[in-house]
């Protein structure tokens, strides 16, 4: 069975986020390509859901949370039986102890 990609509503509220900042700062084709850029990196979670490395931000947290890297963000997710949950878009150059899941 193929696992399925779910975003959490912070992590799509994250990602609209992110997409109107640079639309206001870039303009719309450049916000549009990076949202697309953020949300087809986590395709390749289907095939392989382990590709990302643990978040050793988050180890003290009950779930094992990892992530994918794309451009300055960190797309953190966790695997929870055959579906994989995009938790947060976390743009890297914040401070890291923001980190929010």
């Amino acid at each position: 069975m193929a696992l399925k990609i779910f975003w959490t509503d912070s992590a799509r509220f994250q990602l609209e986020e992110i997409f109107n900042y640079h639309r206001e700062i870039a303009g719309l084709r450049i916000a549009q390509k990076l949202k697309n850029q953020l949300y087809n990196r986590t395709s390749q979670l289907v095939k392989f859901p382990e590709s990302g490395p643990l978040e050793p931000l988050l180890s003290s947290r009950k779930l094992d949370y990892r992530y994918l890297v794309e451009g300055n963000y960190k797309i953190i997710y966790w695997i929870e039986n055959q579906n994989i949950k995009i938790a947060a878009v976390f743009d890297c150059r914040q401070n890291p102890t923001k980190m929010q899941v």
